[in-house]
């Protein structure tokens, strides 16, 4: 895993601007702390740091097709798990490899197939190809959006970068916010292209985009498809235990120490079972894969459900592990460290963003940071619930009664913080218009059933818009400790053949993820696979919530941020007992908080 950027213009000699370059790649540090790499060419400059993970001695970039006089010069982040079997294919079509990473095989693959190479790759990946030659310049995204890929346009050209800080160190390119920005952010609608950020973009998942004298395209490799599904249940339950199992084990490969994230809930524990089962096979007997949970030091005495969890991890978790025979740890965080200032500005200007989940975000900051010490890459159960139904917006009537988009009845204005009227953003009529045209882009079958063609709008809204948030948070908060994170049940083919199967199937059992939880027999505990669905852990320390309160009493006494704000519907947040301070009304100081340090760190200039 890595982090890219550069830029390409018909305009100017980038071969001028060294320092430019040299600036932008190093924002991008902490993604890639094992090396740093610059190619200058006279209409394009491209930067990456390297997180060496396969082959650390031959995967050096930026890479060039050849020494010297190059006609293709790539910058890459990700992994491409097929590599071995294209690698093959390549050779017999007559390329020659130097190395053994398959950074390298995109290469080649673009050398063969152009800009359709990315249909042979599977994997999670952002990568740009400078093409000397046709000069052309082409950025390419994986299909879910695992890894990111944002771009600005510049005079003659383009920029583009992992992440939007290392845009901003382009002299042309301003941390600029309108209103458009603030709307995008505020309304939890979770659209790909705009950002917070005016004038930065994102390529769309399953998305690249080209550059070259005639201009910009854009175009879509990729999307979810309407398909009959024939299987029966059997059948099906099947199919998924080979599509879950070929995930699992096609992400093991790496030159360096892998773990595995097991929180005790049936996503993380089928996966985890089934990583420890191929490295045993691997290994011998006696191999063990690591996992990890993360807990904080008051959580078994102070846990209280709430509308996100029902139960504590820990002891499930514990289960787990000696269940499958990890080499099981569980990070206890002290609630206190959850404050530390530095903590949560370390948190933001990872995420580039003033939204975020408070707490959450530190916890998982600081859980990728412990792992750091001995792993290099974890592998991680996210987007399982998307996958396989495993929300309660697919099961509640009034969620899927409702017209806009379902985790707005859990997070709606509870969560988003709550903005100054007088900023006149129309974000109720943002959502409104945004969940129509999401609708429009959902595929259907002729002749579904009412039940059914609500349940694909589910699902597609989840894996197309709530999952790219969930996989930007854990994106920006692993790399920014120098940590990769892969998730198998991203892989596209699992995320297709499920997303046809009908909803009858995928519930059979009246329960969230029946699909899963049938393949998972034998791999966890009768526990962890009867258990509910338990979101990640937040704390429910009183001090906590008295330290948040006065934290977002600082922030408030910043006056950029009560221009922002409307203090009279934080004020009753700070004036509740702290014990006393629910779910919602705590993550709306949380937000208070992060735009002051969002605010005091980036710098914007706000164009409202």
């Amino acid at each position: 895993m890595c982090g890219i950027t550069g830029w390409a213009s018909f305009h100017r000699d980038a071969r001028l601007h060294a320092p430019v370059i040299e600036a932008m790649t190093a924002t991008l540090t902490p993604r890639g702390p094992d090396a740093s790499g610059v190619w200058l060419g006279e209409r394009a400059a491209i930067g990456h740091r390297r997180l060496a993970v396969v082959d650390p001695v031959g995967g050096v970039q930026p890479m060039a097709d050849r020494p010297d006089e190059p006609a293709c010069v790539l910058t890459y982040s990700g992994e491409v798990y097929n590599h071995h079997d294209l690698r093959a294919e390549l050779r017999g079509r007559g390329h020659v490899f130097r190395t053994r990473s398959d950074t390298e095989v995109v290469l080649r693959a673009y050398a063969e197939w152009g800009e359709d190479l990315a249909e042979h790759l599977e994997g999670m990946f952002a990568f740009v190809v400078w093409d000397e030659h046709a000069q052309r310049l082409l950025l390419v995204r994986d299909r879910l959006g695992v890894k990111p890929l944002f771009w600005a346009a510049i005079d003659g050209g383009l920029a583009f970068a992992s992440e939007p800080k290392a845009l901003f160190a382009h002299p042309e390119i301003r941390p600029r916010v309108d209103a458009d920005g603030l709307r995008e952010a505020y309304s939890l609608v979770f659209d790909t292209g705009p950002t917070v950020w005016s004038g930065v973009r994102e390529v769309d998942p399953g998305g690249l985009l080209v550059l070259d004298r005639n201009g910009i395209r854009e175009r879509r490799y990729w999307h979810l498809e309407a398909r009959d599904h024939t299987d029966d249940r059997e059948a099906t339950v099947e199919r998924v235990r080979e599509l879950v199992g070929a995930a699992a084990r096609s992400r093991l490969g790496a030159d360096v120490p892998l773990c595995s994230l097991l929180s005790g809930g049936i996503d993380s524990t089928v996966l985890t079972a089934l990583l420890a089962d191929e490295i045993r096979l691997r290994e011998g007997s006696q191999a063990r894969i690591r996992s990890y949970a993360v807990d904080y030091s008051d959580q078994a005495e102070r846990f209280t459900a709430d509308v996100l969890r029902t139960g504590h991890d820990t002891p499930f978790a514990i289960e787990a592990g000696a269940f499958i025979g990890t080499d099981h740890s569980t990070v206890v965080l002290d609630p206190h460290a959850l404050l530390d200032p530095e903590h949560r500005r370390a948190v933001v200007v990872a995420r580039d963003s003033p939204i975020g989940v408070g707490d959450m975000d530190t916890s998982l900051y600081l859980l990728f940071g412990e792992l750091r010490a001995h792993s290099t890459v974890a592998l991680s159960g996210e987007a399982a619930d998307e996958v396989f139904g495993g929300y309660p917006w697919f099961h509640r009537p009034e969620a899927l009664a409702a017209p806009t988009f379902p985790w707005l009845l859990v997070t709606g204005d509870e969560a988003a913080m709550p903005l100054n009227p007088e900023l006149d953003l129309r974000v109720g009529e943002f959502r409104e218009e945004t969940y129509r045209a999401a609708l429009a882009a959902v595929p259907h079958l002729d002749g579904e059933t009412p039940t059914e063609h609500r349940q694909r709008e589910m699902q597609h809204l989840s894996l197309t818009r709530w999952l790219r948030q969930l996989l930007h948070r854990k994106d920006r908060l692993s790399m920014a400790q120098g940590l990769e994170v892969r998730v198998p049940y991203c892989d596209h083919r699992l995320v297709e053949y499920v997303f046809n199967v009908p909803w009858a199937l995928k519930s059979f059992d009246g329960r969230e993820k029946s699909l899963l939880r049938a393949m998972g027999a034998g791999l966890a505990p009768d526990s962890v696979l009867r258990r509910p669905k338990n979101h990640y852990p937040a704390t429910h320390h009183p001090d906590y919530n008295r330290g948040l309160q006065d934290l977002a009493r600082e922030a408030l006494a910043v006056e950029q941020v009560r221009a922002l704000a409307d203090e009279a519907r934080i004020k009753p947040c700070l004036d509740t007992p702290p014990d006393r301070l629910d779910w919602g009304h705590r993550l709306r100081l949380e937000r208070v908080v992060d735009l002051a340090l969002w605010l005091d760190h980036h710098q914007p200039e706000l164009v409202l």
